[in-house]
């Protein structure tokens, strides 16, 4: 007769300890981890999230990413995986990419997707390693114009693997992509891939002028649409498909799903290339608990709420500039199209560094950006908006004009900051100041008191728990 565990000790047995470990929840399991949880729940729960690449991923695809899918490895695809008892993802995996045709309206017969990818990163270096050889030309919008970085911006190790020419710049006067110096630069270059894809860009693109470019230079076209799949799949915004070839995309910005990417690509001439690229070429084992929140996301984007949503994402976009310009603001083209817009501070005497970093003590996430002309990075002019976020918690237009006076405020205050200090003042000295002085303390807690007591009002989509 084996031991009770009475008998080796009770709850004292190392065995039953383990056991007991592998049911505990987080709150006592790990108080630390739980901690900043937490506080990272209350820090989105009362502050205002403008970040254009962020949102709320609902309670139902957070419940699929918590799930026992996580437990699973499946390396392959569907039918052909290296391991057994996949049966159950596979037929997830089959699921999500049917759900994901039919949400972008796209024949099966032509039209395959890839929704193993990480992220959107690793779902653009898969379409360079399947497409692009060694010292291939890649050709996307600049970094500091609204790129993005996966796009190619030129630094030395971005070389070693890749030519890449980030050839294609914005208007410096009016913000607006240069279609005709793009056509040039492709001329000259002879790009083997031309991406139509953006980070920070608040209009829509040209894909069939970018289409006839590429034509023109036996270049495939590669749309990047992370930042709009959502808007795409609502129908409120121009699609890719209809002129690229490949169109990549993460599935948590205005798409609303969990973090992860997929790729779609044109069957007849690219899908054992990408598929094989994703994997053995650079990923192992997919994580089927992502691939189901994708599903999860991708089933609520055909349903009439969700093009509700994008169509209010896209009007608090609008209420959100046209608040800021009547208070002053410089906004880059002049308003959006989509869900973004980016402010540009010269005419205000300070910049997207400084200011983002009051704003952010004041409840306020957002982030500094370049603009059309700045001559360096490392002191952008510029703060990009979001309005998928604040859309996801309830927001409506009246909301974000209120928003509007809030960053209007924030602003005011880096202006007096800075009015305090040497003009030629880093940065970090800013930084020092804003975190020491108690001059300014009082009315940055008073407007953070502010901005939590209206954004408290607004739940956020989530877990019920923490």
């Amino acid at each position: 007769m084996a031991d009770s565990p009475v008998m080796n000790g009770g709850h004292h047995d190392p065995w039953t300890r383990h056991n007991q470990m592998v049911l505990e929840p987080l709150e006592t399991n790990d108080p630390e981890v739980y901690e900043i949880i937490r506080k990272e729940k209350h820090r989105q729960r009362y502050g205002l999230e403008l970040i254009a690449s962020e949102n709320f991923a609902s309670c139902a695809v957070l419940q699929a990413l918590g799930s026992c899918l996580n437990n699973k490895y499946s390396e392959g695809y569907p039918g052909q995986r290296y391991y057994g008892g996949t049966e159950h993802v596979d037929e997830l995996e089959l699921l999500c990419q049917k759900r994901a045709l039919e949400t972008y309206s796209l024949d099966p017969k032509k039209w395959g997707v890839n929704v193993q990818p990480y992220s959107g990163s690793p779902a653009n270096f898969a379409v360079y390693t399947a497409l692009v050889e060694p010292h291939g030309r890649i050709m996307g919008l600049d970094l500091p114009d609204g790129g993005h970085l996966t796009h190619g911006f030129m630094t030395d190790m971005s070389c070693l693997v890749y030519g890449f020419y980030t050839s294609v710049q914005v208007n410096p006067d009016t913000g607006y992509i240069d279609y005709d110096r793009l056509e040039e630069n492709a001329r000259l270059f002879h790009p083997k891939l031309i991406i139509a894809g953006v980070s920070c860009y608040s209009r829509n693109l040209d894909y069939a002028r970018m289409r006839t470019i590429a034509n023109e230079n036996n270049a495939v076209l590669m749309a990047d649409m992370a930042h709009i799949s959502g808007l795409v799949a609502a129908g409120v915004v121009p699609s890719p498909f209809e002129h690229c070839d490949i169109v990549t995309t993460t599935t948590h910005k205005t798409l609303r799903g969990c973090r992860a990417g997929m790729i779609f690509y044109r069957k007849d001439n690219y899908e054992s290339l990408i598929n094989q690229a994703v994997f053995p070429g650079l990923q192992g084992g997919p994580h089927n608990h992502a691939i189901a929140g994708i599903a999860v996301a991708l089933k609520q984007a055909m349903s009439p709420e969700f093009k509700l949503y994008q169509t209010q994402v896209i009007a608090n976009c609008r209420a959100l500039a046209s608040a800021l310009e009547e208070l002053g603001y410089h906004i880059v083209t002049g308003g959006s199209d989509n869900h973004l817009l980016l402010v540009d501070l010269r005419n205000k005497k300070t910049d997207g560094g400084r200011a983002e970093k009051v704003l952010e003590a004041c409840a306020i996430a957002c982030n500094k950006n370049t603009c059309p002309g700045d001559k360096s990075a490392l002191r952008p002019s510029g703060l990009r908006l979001g309005s998928p976020a604040l859309t996801s918690r309830g927001f409506k237009e009246d909301d974000f004009k209120k928003v509007a006076h809030f960053i209007h405020e924030g602003i005011l205050l880096t202006l007096e900051i800075q009015n305090d200090m040497n003009p030629k003042a880093t940065l970090k000295e800013f930084k020092d100041k804003l975190a020491s002085d108690g001059k300014h303390r009082e009315k940055i807690s008073s407007l953070k008191e502010e901005v939590e007591q209206f954004s408290s009002a607004f739940p956020i989509p989530g877990l019920p728990d923490l």
